[in-house]
């Protein structure tokens, strides 16, 4: 397939055969499964997908990628082509009853959180997702605490989800080459939640002060947004910073904050 990957749609297509395969590996698709894939680009991995599960849904942003994927790949199997942005588009849409999808997207580096975070979102209907990110970002998701890479978007995955970095992979890989480091992630949803969230927009805020000045302890991180003493009714010591507290801790705090004032 010849198409010039557009900046604009920050493309950098898959195209190393030894990748290509450790990559179809980790995902181990396997006839009767629902699979989803977020951008297929050239098809790199699309190709494999649909040559061993018989049936394959793609969401690719790019018109012109379209026909291109139709006449390279229909004949292994049902591709079904969808021209949209997967920032809008509704997953579950796909889902049937008792047939959960599973996710795999090369995403591209400079929307990749919106899109994470639009996935967990529709968790419900997702049984798994392989994700290719930048490495630094697959690093942060899947830190545990006490480290400089654990922080917000830490706790806001792993909440949800198990977290697991699968396969690193160099800029060659691609073309073009991205100036940074690649790695392909396995999140898997939580079902149920081992930590109920009451509210997860009060969660959310929660977290995102507290790690908005990491330096500083939670007694100053979280002033006015909860009360010192709930700190300590909570287990938290209130000279901890805010990379110290595991996941559950954050939740804990978050659900018994939910019956004081609205978030600022």
């Amino acid at each position: 397939m010849d198409h010039r990957p557009r900046k604009r749609f920050g493309q950098n297509f898959l195209h190393d055969p030894g990748t290509i395969r450790r990559l179809l590996a980790a995902v181990a698709p396997r006839p009767g499964e629902r699979l989803v894939e977020i951008g297929p680009g050239r098809g790199a991995l699309t190709r494999g997908l649909l040559e061993a599960v018989g049936e394959l849904d793609v969401v690719e942003l790019d018109r012109d990628l379209i026909a291109p994927l139709a006449q390279d790949l229909g004949d292994l199997g049902t591709l079904r082509i969808h021209n949209a942005d997967a920032l809008a588009f509704d997953l579950c849409a796909l889902a049937t009853e008792g047939r959960r999808l599973r996710l795999i997207g090369n995403l591209p580096y400079n929307i990749s959180t919106p899109l994470l975070f639009r996935f967990i979102e529709q968790a419900d209907c997702l049984a798994d997702m392989h994700l290719m990110l930048q490495r630094e970002v697959v690093e942060r998701i899947a830190a545990a605490p006490g480290g400089k890479a654990y922080g917000r978007l830490s706790v806001m995955v792993q909440a949800y989800c198990r977290a697991e970095t699968l396969v690193r992979i160099g800029p060659g890989a691609f073309t073009p080459a991205p100036k940074v480091e690649s790695a392909f992630l396995r999140l898997v949803p939580y079902r149920p939640l081992p930590h109920p969230i009451r509210d997860p927009a009060r969660l959310a805020g929660l977290v995102a002060q507290a790690f908005s000045q990491r330096r500083k302890t939670l007694r100053n991180s979280l002033k006015g947004l909860i009360p010192i003493e709930l700190l300590a009714d909570c287990g938290v010591d209130p000279a901890q910073r805010a990379e110290e507290l595991p996941v559950a801790t954050f939740i804990r705090l978050a659900n018994t904050a939910c019956n004081l004032s609205p978030l600022p």
